[in-house]
């Protein structure tokens, strides 16, 4: 197949791991961020599974993949602080910020464009158009769509777009190290679980902002999961500044009130450890839990990857792995077809069903860490500031 003019709509990892090896094919690429920033700064850790190690490897950054902070055994917590259980289960967490930055430098210059929103994704006859908020356009042989949760290229080629949400939500702290008190300590070198009627909790180490993994260089991270109605996420979502925000809650947008009584809750409902790392954490944000299983991956001159196809829940920890595996696909593919149908039409039939079995995956693993979960709501003093609808027994 000849080279192709690509343009990829998203660039976070997925969007990157499509532009350097679809440029290092000879394609004429270019990735379009609608973030002015881009993605620095965003992420905590990841533990990289075989497809990461594969893409980071062709990219020629495999060091990535190892360098990390290393969790030798599993634990969970009874209530009391008092170790449950535990499970020798060593695993790595790679920096994601470190691995977003490392991978991004390796764009030719020009080719990674930020603050570029692309608002629709139209396909005309042979080729896919661009439309961005400016108003102006661009054509394209193919267009990969790796915009992730809230895609617009999904749109494509599929008529229903919605995320459905799984009716709870993530509350996520990542703080340094060097924040933990003494007394949670004990959090510093496993993998720590919660799991009791009303609550599931887990936390673990990762690297610094900049890959560091020296003893009190690391950060701490850590997700709360609770029930919340879809009818309340927009007041759990408008922040400090005032905006209401679709799919979470940012860092720094959480109110002085609600951080204080977000700690109140963890002292009362949670093992001691866990309760010290939430109130050590100044800045919380808030992360909807979706599902999204995309009915076609491929149209006539686009296609998804990504959490753009399928959104998998959090606890498959398969988010990045489940996008560098799309990108090999579609590389290997547009490598291996004639023409550029064929290497769609292949794409598809391999990726698509992965992308299924994946959302289900999550969807299990949820119901099996969230099932104990009392979904009666709480009933705030009145003039509380909302948290949001719990009721814990």
């Amino acid at each position: 197949m000849k080279p192709l003019r690509i343009r990829i709509v998203g660039g976070s990892l997925a969007g990157l791991f499509a532009g350097i090896l679809l440029a290092r094919d000879g394609h004429d690429v270019k990735v379009y961020e609608r973030s002015s920033s881009g993605f620095a700064g965003r992420g905590a850790g990841l533990v990289p599974q075989q497809e990461v190690f594969h893409i980071l490897r062709e990219i020629g950054v495999e060091h990535l993949a190892t360098f990390g902070v290393v969790s030798q055994d599993r634990i969970w917590f009874e209530r009391s602080g008092a170790i449950a259980r535990r499970a020798h289960m060593p695993q790595t967490q790679i920096s994601w910020d470190l691995l977003y930055s490392t991978v991004a430098a390796r764009l030719d210059p020009g080719a990674y464009v930020l603050g570029k929103p692309v608002v629709g994704v139209r396909e005309e006859a042979g080729y896919s158009l661009l439309e961005f908020d400016d108003g102006s356009t661009e054509s394209a042989d193919l267009v990969v769509g790796a915009d992730g949760i809230g895609s617009t290229a999904r749109a494509t080629m599929n008529p229903d777009t919605r995320n459905s949400y799984a009716g709870y939500v993530g509350w996520r702290g990542l703080i340094a190290e060097d924040r933990l008190p003494k007394a949670a300590s004990v959090l510093a070198g496993d993998f720590a679980f919660y799991v009791a009627p009303g609550n599931h909790m887990l936390g673990y180490l990762v690297p610094g902002p900049n890959g560091e993994i020296g003893q009190g260089q690391r950060r701490y991270n850590w997700v709360w999961y609770r029930f919340v109605d879809q009818g309340d996420l927009p007041a759990l979502f408008t922040g400090t500044s005032g905006k209401t925000f679709e799919l979470s809650l940012p860092r720094g947008e959480l109110s002085n009130e609600r951080r204080e009584l977000l700690r109140v809750d963890a002292s009362r409902l949670l093992p001691p450890p866990f309760a010290l790392a939430v109130e050590a954490e100044p800045t919380p944000s808030i992360q909807a839990i979706f599902d999204y299983e995309a009915r076609h991956m491929v149209g006539s001159a686009t296609a998804l990857v990504g959490d753009a196809a399928f959104i998998a829940r959090p606890h498959t920890a398969m988010g990045v792995s489940k996008a560098a595996g799309d990108v090999i696909s579609l590389r290997n593919h547009l490598r291996q077809a004639e023409d550029l149908q064929s290497a769609l039409k292949a794409y598809e039939g391999e990726r698509i069903e992965v992308g299924r079995k994946i959302v289900e995956l999550g969807r299990q693993l949820g119901a099996t860490a969230l099932s104990s979960l009392d979904r009666t709501p709480i009933v705030r003093p009145v003039g509380m500031a909302y948290l949001g609808p719990f009721r814990w027994k």
